[in-house]
């Protein structure tokens, strides 16, 4: 299957981006980008979701908009289980192998890993963790499931120093693979949607072989 490819636009603002006004900044000079792949039969639920992404140089600005059936916000935890809640995804690898996986609750908790494969993941220490900017348009405090009609945003501004394990690097001109999700495990209708196909069986974001393609200017 053809991969997918976008090119990551170089916002014309340097310096440290705030969160409201990357928020509004990304609005406007970034494209929005569908995560509406279902891959696997057993879960046809597709909430809408799509996605903005650009970068300062020393930073990466993504935002989400999602609207859905059910919203759920239980994990506060920091690397804590944040899939099981309305969750956004971004994997991104720089070497095609390895791979931070940048994961946040409809509410900003966020987990954050780095390794290759599934198995055997680092987890960012808090201390960098807490250098991400992230806000939600639902807030920050928790809550059991709701149903009904959500629409929500979240913006997450990751600056450069979060890619420990790759100290020193750049922005622009970086190529790198990467991929986006949208997932609920334990909403009462689990969905697994992704901006690049997957070909596996199952649902399994893990798998940096299906990633598509970021380049940036």
């Amino acid at each position: 299957m053809e991969s997918k490819f976008i090119q990551v636009v170089r916002l014309k603002e340097s310096g440290t981006v705030q969160i409201k006004e990357g928020s509004a900044i990304i609005d406007k000079q970034a494209i929005n980008h569908p995560i509406s792949v279902v891959n696997w039969k057993s879960f046809p639920y597709s909430p809408e979701v799509s996605f903005r992404i650009a970068h300062t140089e020393s930073h990466i600005i993504l935002k989400f908009n999602v609207r859905e059936k059910a919203v759920r916000a239980v994990e506060t935890r920091i690397n804590g289980e944040v899939y099981k809640d309305s969750c956004v995804e971004f994997f991104v690898s720089i070497d095609g192998k390895h791979y931070y996986n940048f994961e946040f609750s409809c509410i900003g908790t966020p987990h954050i890993a780095y390794g290759e494969g599934r198995h055997n993941r680092q987890y960012l220490p808090e201390e960098v963790i807490r250098q991400i900017r992230i806000e939600s348009s639902l807030g920050d405090k928790p809550f059991e499931t709701k149903t009904g009609d959500f629409a929500w945003e979240l913006t997450a501004v990751i600056p450069v120093s979060t890619f420990i394990h790759h100290p020193g690097i750049r922005l622009s001109q970086l190529k790198a693979t990467a991929n986006f999700y949208k997932c609920g495990d334990e909403l009462p209708e689990p969905h697994f949607v992704t901006w690049n196909p997957v070909g596996t069986e199952q649902p399994d974001y893990h798998r940096p072989e299906f990633f598509g393609k970021l380049e940036f200017e």
